[in-house]
């Protein structure tokens, strides 16, 4: 008897939609840092664990480059939510320790 069993692989290829983004320093010092990406950045929300907003802006002409300054946010690891131009959305985690 002889058996022929068909199998599929899928291939795992990472998908450009995150835009290349970098976030520095990390872990984030003095309560700033920066976001650079090579796709049109419209909004960037931060959010603390729980998910409450502790800092939102939306960009009328779409940025490449934004530094951030936050209000005292507090130790912790917080989520960076990038929203681009093409409406395509990347999360990214970061570590905040704080002013110096």
């Amino acid at each position: 008897m002889n058996l022929s069993i068909a199998q599929t692989q899928k291939e795992f290829v990472k998908d450009p939609i995150d835009g290349n983004v970098t976030i520095y320093p990390v872990p984030v010092r003095d309560n700033s840092f920066t976001v650079k990406s090579n796709k049109e950045i419209l909004l960037i929300k931060v959010t603390n664990i729980i998910g409450q907003d502790i800092f939102r802006i939306k960009y009328n002409t779409p940025q490449l480059f934004v530094k951030i300054l936050l209000d005292d946010p507090g130790r912790g690891m917080y989520l960076v939510v990038i929203i681009f131009s093409d409406n395509t959305r990347v999360v990214k985690k970061v570590m905040i320790e704080g002013a110096n």
